[in-house]
């Protein structure tokens, strides 16, 4: 689809922000945790992503190819609403529970997403 069509059909959110002329922010990033955490660690990314304004998805996906790693793409509005949700107290509790039990990082993305299912 191109130009207005497309707009007609995404999300409210996404069309608002492509309207103001912002450009959407998106993240794609492997965590690993500690050795046979990482279910503790999904449920723990999950209690911290209620109502996070601006983020339009966040996506927590197991790693078949590794026992320990998940992937999380996002998409945000913009990258102040990123930047924005680190300081929420909810995210911020997360990250705190989290620490002890995340292994490491692996491959980090940034991206600029343009359209697609669900944006």
């Amino acid at each position: 689809m191109i130009g207005g069509a497309a707009a007609a059909l995404a999300p409210p959110i996404a069309a608002a922000a492509a309207a103001e002329g912002k450009t959407m922010y998106g993240l794609i990033g492997q965590m690993k945790a500690a050795p046979g955490k990482r279910d503790e660690l999904v449920a723990i990314l999950k209690e911290g992503t209620g109502a996070m304004p601006g983020c339009l998805s966040y996506i927590l996906a197991l790693d078949p190819a590794d026992g320990d790693a998940i992937w999380i793409t996002e998409v945000w509005t913009d990258k102040e609403s990123h930047a924005g949700s680190l300081k929420l107290p909810a995210v911020q509790a997360a990250i705190a529970k989290a620490r002890p039990i995340i292994a490491g990082f692996g491959h980090r993305f940034e991206t600029t997403p343009v359209g697609g299912v669900g944006l």
